[in-house]
């Protein structure tokens, strides 16, 4: 083949790659833009919005408990001690569980010395089967905000731990983390670390005991 011949023909071998190339890149591009359909979206929503084995875990809390809580204002402070009351209720076919909780906290008063004030929270509690994480909220009549967290669960140790953060002044946003081990069906223990210049610290011990 001489030199002429040669460059045509690679020429030609150039050309045909210029044109197959770009309809593969099309058909790739159309495989990977290819999305579920209508009716595959409704069936994926419809599974993920089963309640599963988590949620049937979470369903143990429903019922009439009595607490007792520790209160730490600062890790070297004697603890505050208080009691109350909650009840566990399933909501939306099992999906969720909503506990108030009733009870007394020493606060400050407007004289400087610690009182019993009346003490209302409520919270819901879930699985996400979209994440796959537990999720958590909290509202009380000590605050306005909602605390959102999530979590997961640790079957070996029957601990479920939530991790989030909380802003009660404006622009100072507090790292927390909480976990629950279920010791039995009839008794579990709460307890909520804070991120304080950097140091977790243990603020508060709630041990829940079921009525009987």
């Amino acid at each position: 083949m001489n030199r002429n011949k040669y460059l045509r023909y690679l020429t030609v071998i150039a050309l045909s790659g210029a044109v197959c190339l770009p309809a593969i890149a099309a058909d790739e591009k159309k495989a990977s833009d290819k999305q579920p359909g209508d009716a595959d979206m409704m069936a994926m929503m419809v599974e993920l919005a089963k309640p599963g084995e988590n949620h049937k875990m979470l369903e143990e809390g429903v019922g009439s408990w009595t607490y007792a809580v520790k209160m730490w204002m600062s890790p070297d402070a004697p603890a505050m001690e208080s009691s109350g009351t909650s009840v566990g209720r399933s909501v939306f076919g099992g999906r969720y569980v909503i506990t108030e909780h009733t009870g007394k906290m020493q606060m400050p008063g407007a004289d400087g010395k610690m009182a019993d004030m009346e003490f209302k929270g409520m919270a819901t509690e879930g699985y996400d089967n979209a994440k796959k994480k537990f999720v958590s909220s909290w509202i009380d009549n000590m605050g306005t905000g909602v605390m959102y967290m999530e979590g997961t669960y640790d079957p070996s140790t029957k601990t479920l731990t939530y991790s989030g953060e909380y802003e009660m002044i404006p622009g100072t946003k507090t790292k927390v983390r909480e976990t629950i081990k279920f010791t039995d069906k009839n008794h579990r223990t709460f307890e909520f670390y804070e991120d304080r210049g950097g140091k977790e610290v243990k603020s508060m011990e709630i041990n829940y005991t079921r009525k009987s």
